[in-house]
């Protein structure tokens, strides 16, 4: 008797890619990163009405912009309406993926300087939800609560990806080179913060982040 292979799961509805850079990369930028990073970092705060914190509650995987996130409305149209506007939806991916971008150049897992809207080397899908048929209107009130042991773990991950970063720092300066495990690692984390972010933050699932950095 033949026996069928279990069905493979769907792919998370959030996902991240960035593009390892094989190449030498720029030293100078490098060294200098915390401050070629100043311009755009002052436009993402503006754009973010002031106030950026790092993606996945204090770990490192880029910036979102807390503050210019539409949350709270979103929250309470999925509750009392059952809609996720269009607009707000595709404002919320915009700034994410901007905001993305400007962490990778952070953590210098790129030397190309962010683009405000081109996609460069950070691929980001988050599919647009059929509110009515996907989305409980009840679990955004309590998505945060039930995230919590994410947030837990990313605080850890968080300081170990910095520990990444900073070696990689060293490591791109002597050899001009992103050591391939610790890249690995470092999308990882900020691969498992978009999960969460889709999840609690955005409110665009209601499929709990998987614990995994692939």
């Amino acid at each position: 008797m033949a026996i069928e292979a279990s069905p493979t799961p769907p792919a998370y509805p959030a996902t991240l890619a960035i593009d390892y850079p094989d190449r030498s990369l720029n030293r100078l930028t490098t060294f200098f990163r915390m401050f070629t990073l100043i311009p755009i970092a002052i436009i993402l705060a503006l754009v973010g009405r002031g106030a950026f914190d790092w993606s996945g509650m204090n770990g490192w995987s880029g910036f979102y912009a807390a503050a210019g996130t539409l949350f709270l409305p979103v929250l309470l149209m999925i509750l009392f309406r059952q809609k996720y506007p269009k607009w707000w939806f595709d404002w919320n991916v915009a700034l994410l993926k901007f905001s993305t971008r400007v962490g990778a150049y952070v953590g210098l897992l790129t030397d190309v300087y962010p683009s405000t809207d081109e996609e460069q080397s950070v691929h980001i899908e988050i599919p647009y939800p059929d509110v009515r048929k996907d989305l409980n209107r009840w679990l955004p009130l309590v998505k945060w609560f039930l995230a919590i042991p994410h947030y837990i773990v990313l605080f850890f991950l968080g300081i170990a990806a910095f520990v990444s970063v900073v070696i990689a720092w060293f490591a791109i300066l002597f050899t001009g080179r992103y050591p391939r495990g610790f890249f690995d690692f470092v999308v990882g984390v900020a691969r498992w913060s978009l999960r969460v972010a889709a999840y609690a933050v955005l409110l665009t699932t209601d499929r709990y982040p998987l614990f995994s950095l692939d």
